[in-house]
């Protein structure tokens, strides 16, 4: 098994190629993918797909760059649309410092309406965090003395003190093809001390692209580039690291089957 447990298949550019882009993912050996949503208007599109392919799941949720075009966005909605079949996580949400797209007091809100989702529907959350480790630890902290809720870090790439704080909570963190990069040194050695229970791997396609496909347009076949790179970097073989994470993702998303 083999898992994309974070890609866009629905963004510009990726729809288009949508057969192509699953043929090659196939093709990689890649047994499951997670098509993420970021923005309300395109849930319709994201569930459609992962109806129309065995293969692919869906999440729905509202990323922290659209948090002020979705200040409306009700609690009983984001849980109606989590009830679909084909749903199996909430997100991606979370917080992003670096562009800050939207205002961070809007940001903090809808990050704790998506927590309130996972919280009541069981669903597991997708956390997008750029350059806000404080806030992050200080809203997930918050919010477990209400009451857990399963999540995960998506797109890992801060330091190892804010590792060890999510996996002292059994936070799973993922990693994307920034973990091949040759300036990735400190996220590299945090990989490395990752437990096996708590690591998946993704895309967050069409972004990120892995070396060796660098520069271009990034999709789920690249997974089994950055799962081999993480590997060879963990001294383990690669068919053990792709089943382990497989199933860390099934566990987690345990609403998918395989």
């Amino acid at each position: 098994m083999l898992v994309d447990s974070h890609c866009h298949l629905n963004y510009e550019g990726m729809t288009e190629d949508q057969p192509e882009l699953l043929a090659r993912a196939r093709g990689a050996g890649v047994t499951a993918m997670l098509n993420i949503s970021t923005r309300e208007s395109e849930w319709g599109d994201v569930i459609a797909t992962a109806e129309r392919e065995d293969d692919v799941w869906a999440s729905v949720g509202i990323h922290p760059h659209e948090a002020d075009d979705h200040e409306d966005l009700a609690l009983e909605r984001l849980i109606a649309a989590s009830e679909h079949p084909r749903v199996v996580g909430i997100g991606e949400t979370g917080l992003d410092y670096y562009y800050d797209h939207s205002d961070r007091q809007r940001q903090q809100d809808s990050m704790r309406l998506h927590i309130a989702a996972a919280r009541e529907t069981g669903l597991p959350m997708i956390i997008h965090m750029r350059d806000a480790e404080e806030d992050t630890i200080r809203i997930l902290g918050e919010e477990r003395e209400r009451g857990l809720f399963p999540c995960l870090i998506h797109c890992f790439t801060a330091g190892q003190a804010f590792a060890d704080q999510m996996l002292h909570w059994d936070i799973p963190l993922s990693l994307s093809g920034i973990v091949t990069f040759k300036n990735a040194r400190e996220l590299q050695d945090v990989a490395r001390k990752i437990p096996s229970d708590k690591l998946l791997i993704e895309t967050d396609s069409p972004f990120l692209a892995p070396v060796p496909h660098r520069g271009k347009r990034g999709e789920p076949a690249y997974v089994r580039d950055t799962g081999e790179f993480v590997a060879n970097l963990r001294g383990e073989e690669p068919q053990k690291l792709f089943e382990a994470t497989a199933l860390n993702f099934y566990q987690l998303f345990n609403k998918a089957q395989p």
